[in-house]
């Protein structure tokens, strides 16, 4: 899975505003009126079951071990407890942050970077957790290739998707090290897969390693890979994150509080049961190969609360950090108020 989503995301970003006012397909009002037969719920006090509201959460991309701990979450029950019935539905054209600011989904999951570009158009997301709470994401290449650190880009063709934000993160870490951004030639690779790619048109490219390096080393195909986070403290941003709209917080907080709960809970079980987890996925997802979901899994599990008190805990100077290199490199029009783009008070206390 490499990381191709930002510049998508960010067009995304240019149509939400147009139908933000929208009316939600996918409101917890909506929903229940939509949904009145019955799933399953527990039976309350009086000691008939209870209905439950019918949400979506739309994926960012297909699915994958980014997203298990909302596969546990409903296959496990948690999200029935807590009086939810979860649609776990993909993206399509439209992408999951228009489907959440449109009402189309309740929740999402989405980007550091597209929030923020987000935020900056007047979009009204919101992150409710960190999905991953270090940026696992980096610059890869076959071993072959020699390119073992950001001075041995120079010379060699990076495969991208054509966004500014790339030659950025590039001149990020290639700065420090005395290398010249100039040297490298960028193209655009557009959907290639990496493995094809980098026989045939590019030298290396950005990738998520949970997936593309898992994916490599069960090949047999080695590559050297270069996190962004360990040559620039501003790159280690949170990617993926759970998303929600303000008007959902505001309208339905009660939905949302359940939502982060369950979600919590399922990443949680995902973390101490790695291969029950990943076992989860793949019955979910049987299109999926079960050689690198379970792979994957057992590399991403320990990432996903890693050294934060909670699974899904953002810090404020991640979400700054991140928005003020953006624009002091004149990738952002204007400053970002980050403090609204974020949140952990949905968070269930450790």
């Amino acid at each position: 899975m490499g990381v191709k989503k930002l510049l998508i995301l960010g067009l995304t970003c240019l149509l939400v505003i147009a139908i933000a006012g929208c009316g939600s397909n996918n409101s917890a009002e909506g929903n229940k009126e939509a949904g009145k037969t019955n799933t399953g719920a527990s039976a309350g006090e009086s000691g008939t079951p209870q209905e439950l509201t019918k949400v979506k959460i739309a994926l960012d991309w297909t699915p994958n071990t980014n997203h298990t701990g909302v596969y546990v979450a409903r296959d496990l029950g948690y999200y029935k407890e807590e009086g939810l019935d979860v649609e776990i539905v993909q993206p399509g054209a439209a992408g999951a942050d228009t489907m959440v600011t449109s009402g189309e989904a309740a929740f999402g999951i989405g980007y550091q970077e597209g929030l923020t570009l987000a935020r900056l158009q007047g979009v009204p997301l919101v992150s409710l957790a960190a999905i991953i709470q270090h940026n696992t994401s980096g610059f890869a290449a076959p071993k072959s290739k020699g390119i073992t650190s950001p001075k041995d880009f120079e010379g060699k063709t990076y495969g991208g998707w054509g966004s500014p934000v790339e030659e950025a993160a590039l001149k990020a870490i290639m700065d420090p090290e005395g290398a010249d951004v100039k040297k490298v030639k960028i193209i655009n690779m557009g959907e290639a897969d990496f493995f094809t790619a980098v026989k045939r048109d590019i030298d290396f490219a950005w990738i998520f390693y949970a997936w593309t390096g898992i994916e490599a080393e069960l090949r047999g195909e080695p590559i050297d890979m270069l996190y962004v986070k360990d040559y620039a403290p501003q790159l280690d941003y949170y990617t993926p994150v759970l998303t929600t709209s303000e008007k959902e917080i505001t309208e339905h907080p009660e939905i949302v509080k359940a939502f982060v709960k369950a979600t919590s809970k399922g990443y949680k079980y995902a973390i101490e049961h790695p291969e029950d987890a990943a076992n989860i996925l793949i019955k979910a997802v049987p299109d999926l190969d079960p050689k690198l979901v379970m792979a994957s899994q057992k590399w991403l599990s320990p990432k996903y609360q890693d050294d934060a008190p909670r699974w899904g805990e953002q810090k404020a100077e991640v979400w700054k950090n991140y928005a003020d290199w953006m624009y002091g490199l004149k990738l952002l029009e204007k400053p970002v108020d980050t403090t609204k783009a974020f949140t952990n008070d949905f968070l269930p206390a450790q």
